[in-house]
């Protein structure tokens, strides 16, 4: 006997309601629907409907496996569809989201060669600074930054990034550097009006703090509050990763390292589905492993 053959048959059977409509439903004859089910029933050595000329019912067992059976069932149908996915060559139309920064220095050069691996794929980029509804704007992939909300997104991390407060060497020099977050109120600051509430900015320590700072420049570019910071023209917050290659090259210094809040994550997102598709599957997989590598 096909156990699973005589499982898809036992699941339509009561799915149709009756014998006769599962045997039209399956395109088999009356007969042939009875022998698998007497099968099925010989094979597992109990009764799983009780029937008659009229009506066929589920006894207590019957029920229990007919939901086992669905499950089952399901999961072969996801297992070949995956597999199917995997084996289908990436082609069309995939569009991405990320914040702006974030997207030119590092979602852009995996995009890219995505492309280059996959030439029959074509990529929409777009890089905002807001975050917009994935299923309603027919969004493929997002990478966001900070805790997601609850919602009916797959995550995945890709890495992580943090607060940080940073100054020109030439700035520190000429005006000292901060010693703890209280110490900003006497310093020229730049506000960075994407990452900042207000002229708040984010500290941590013994305990979490918000510390209200005197703006010497606010915008709500990142570029230009970056470049005033480079001038000497005060300290400025930021996103970790959009100072990184600055710092190292010694053209900015972090100061407050120890008041630093905790990192929040980065992650790739993209709508909840039952089977996703080779594209979205296949971006995901270079994204990750790129994305991560990149941080």
């Amino acid at each position: 006997m096909d156990k699973l053959r005589a499982m898809q048959i036992f699941v339509r059977i009561v799915d149709e309601g009756s014998l006769t409509a599962a045997a039209e439903a399956l395109d088999m004859s009356g007969p042939s629907v009875v022998r698998a089910l007497a099968a099925l029933e010989r094979a597992m050595s109990v009764r799983l409907m009780n029937r008659t000329t009229r009506r066929s019912s589920l006894t207590d067992e019957g029920r229990e496996y007919y939901e086992r059976c669905k499950r089952v069932l399901a999961e072969v149908a996801e297992a070949d569809a995956s597999i199917s996915a995997r084996r289908t060559e990436p082609r069309g139309r995939l569009r991405v989201t990320a914040p702006v920064m974030y997207g030119r220095m590092h979602v852009a050069p995996v995009v890219a060669d995505f492309m280059a691996k996959y030439r029959q794929m074509e990529i929409e980029l777009l890089l905002l600074d807001r975050i917009i509804d994935l299923v309603e704007e027919g969004i493929d992939v997002a990478l966001r930054i900070g805790n997601l909300p609850e919602s009916t997104l797959v995550a995945v991390p890709v890495g992580a990034t943090r607060r940080v407060v940073c100054a020109a060497p030439s700035y520190l020099k000429r005006e000292g550097a901060p010693k703890s977050p209280a110490d900003l109120a006497a310093h020229r600051c730049i506000v960075f009006s994407g990452l900042s509430r207000g002229n708040d900015w984010s500290f941590a320590g013994k305990r979490s703090a918000q510390v209200g700072v005197r703006p010497a420049l606010r915008t709500n570019q990142v570029d230009v509050a970056i470049d005033a910071c480079l001038r000497g023209l005060g300290c400025g917050q930021f996103l970790s990763y959009q100072v990184d290659p600055l710092v190292r090259a010694g053209k900015l210094r972090r100061v407050l390292d120890e008041f630093e809040p905790a990192p929040v994550p980065i992650q790739a997102v993209y709508p909840h589905g039952r089977h996703v598709s080779a594209n979205v599957r296949a971006f995901m997989d270079m994204a990750v492993a790129g994305l991560r590598a990149r941080l």
